[in-house]
């Protein structure tokens, strides 16, 4: 699989942080490559990535803990800038010979912080007196030797320090939350100032780095990818056609799972901008049939899996016999893979397996492609930029996401032909009226799930109806690892209300899920 060319990236280490990958965004912010390694790395191993800096996140434990995290002090005698945040702040002081205890002063959320060295690297043209996020029970009392403090709160005597000469950095609290009010800034300062590092990692060069790495990849094969017409395939798809021209095969898959309208934008929208090779497999009836009787939500995404799999390997067989080239067999398939959706299915650095998607944790073992995966490491906005670098169309740019398994995740029971047409007419009312209000911008994405074994009583037209409820999920947010519910005028809701249940007849109830994420995911299955 293909990862970003950037031969010194900042290595974010994960201290069990919940932050840990919003650390990772807030350094690609400021234009800076960055990968999340597990703290149980070790020292030798994230030398060996020849690291432009090393970022140490928050965490839960207390440094003098037994079985806590513990920092190599090799890490920090290499060579390599180094900035500490909360618990890697404290694992610095530790592993440098400071004093960290528990001193009875806890700090939680918004803190003054009185800075002390406004001429310091990290707080260079700042003011005095900022409001900082704290998250500590813990304190560092005492600095190492040769570090100089440069701002402190009532309950943290060191609170910041730096020793420019070593290039080791760090503070108390958290920067990457926007609740630091200079956070970012101090972040900047220490990848810019500190460590050096050219704020040059664009989506000029995310573009121009991955189609070497998917020439040098792929070589003169032949390629399939996987393109359902949403932001992720379509960026992807976009990247290895710029790289290897007619060598690519677009399939899509009209698995039966699809909203109103799909097939047709896919053709009308990115075929036409581009001018791509597409095969359009009507596979209708293979999912629904192996999708009968399948309640569980792992099961069926792994079936959605599987047989997507499965339907590849039949177009490479097709392709292959309408004329490829002799002796290049299809060897490749492309997948729109991002960040969240490896970190979610257990393939990120100390990550919990919360559900499986279909193109990462779903995928068959005996896989007989080689995948290539251009945007594996990237967030969706970051994805969205190099789709408008690429010239991809600003409907499919812009689009919001859509899973892989598409309504098969968002019928809560067995997927049926009579249960897809029931949530088609249900989402195709939601999007059309959310549209029609200009809150398109606003909302990350609105899942329309259909309770398909759950009825409620209703009443229409004086008389008793036992349907079924609709749910409407507005989210917010910025790359789905974290979202909260979009607050949508009450007359949208109404109005989506009273048309579902007046033009869908098996529905009698609409209700709004209004959980952010965590605690909930944004799909319910």
């Amino acid at each position: 699989m293909t990862e970003p060319l950037q031969t010194r990236p900042v290595l974010v280490v994960d201290f069990g942080a919940q932050y840990a990958q919003l650390i990772a965004r807030r350094v690609r912010e400021a234009n800076v490559y960055s990968e999340v390694v597990p703290h149980t790395m070790s020292a030798d191993e994230m030398l060996a990535k020849d690291p432009a800096a090393i970022v140490l996140s928050g965490g839960p434990s207390s440094v003098y803990e037994k079985g806590a995290p513990r920092l190599d002090p090799a890490l920090l005698e290499a060579g390599v800038p180094t900035f500490g945040m909360c618990y890697g702040f404290q694992s610095m002081v530790q592993a440098l010979g400071g004093t960290v205890e528990r001193t009875g002063l806890r700090e939680y959320g918004n803190t003054p912080a009185t800075i002390t060295d406004r001429e310091s690297v990290l707080f260079n043209g700042q003011p005095g007196e900022q409001s900082v996020w704290m998250s500590h029970g813990d304190s560092a009392t005492v600095a190492p030797e040769g570090m100089r403090v440069t701002a402190t709160t009532a309950g943290a005597p060191v609170a910041a320090f730096e020793d420019d000469e070593r290039k080791l950095y760090g503070v108390q609290w958290h920067p990457e939350v926007m609740h630091s009010t200079f956070g970012q800034r101090v972040l900047e300062n220490f990848l810019l100032r500190g460590a050096g590092i050219a704020a040059d990692w664009t989506a000029s060069n995310v573009v121009d780095d991955q189609v070497a790495l998917i020439k040098e990849q792929v070589g003169d094969a032949r390629v399939l990818c996987a393109l359902s017409g949403g932001v992720d395939s379509s960026v992807a798809a976009a990247l290895v056609q710029r790289a290897v021209g007619d060598q690519l095969t677009c399939v899509f898959v009209d698995h039966g799972l699809l909203r109103e309208g799909e097939a047709e934008q896919v053709e009308q929208d990115f075929v036409a901008a581009t001018g791509v090779h597409l095969v359009v497999v009507d596979a209708k009836e293979q999912f629904l049939t192996a999708l009968a009787g399948v309640s569980d939500p792992e099961e069926k995404r792994k079936i959605i899996g599987r047989e997507f799999i499965r339907t590849f390997e039949q177009a490479a067989r097709d392709v292959v016999g309408e004329g490829a080239a002799e002796g290049h067999p299809v060897e490749f398939l492309v997948q729109g893979t991002l960040y969240p959706d490896v970190v979610e299915s257990g393939g990120g650095a100390g990550a919990a397996n919360i559900k499986s998607h279909h193109n990462v944790g779903g995928l068959p073992e005996d896989l007989q492609f080689t995948l290539v995966e251009p945007l594996r490491a990237l967030f969706k906005d970051e994805v969205r930029q190099v789709g408008r670098e690429l010239g991809v169309p600003e409907p499919i740019v812009a689009r919001q996401p859509f899973p892989g398994p598409g309504l098969g995740i968002r019928i809560i029971g067995e997927v049926t032909e009579e249960r897809l047409d029931i949530l088609r007419r249900a989402d195709a009312i939601a999007r059309h009226e959310l549209t029609a209000a200009g809150l398109d911008g606003e909302i990350w994405q609105c899942p329309v799930v259909l309770l398909a074994d759950v009825r409620s009583v209703g009443v229409q037209g004086d008389g008793r109806t036992y349907g079924h409820p609709i749910v409407l999920r507005p989210v917010s947010s910025e790359d789905a690892m974290t979202a909260d519910w979009t607050r949508v005028p009450y007359e949208v809701l109404a109005q989506i209300s009273t048309r579902i249940t007046n033009e869908v007849a098996e529905v009698n109830r609409v209700v709004l899920d209004v959980t952010s994420k965590p605690p909930g995911t944004i799909e319910w299955e």
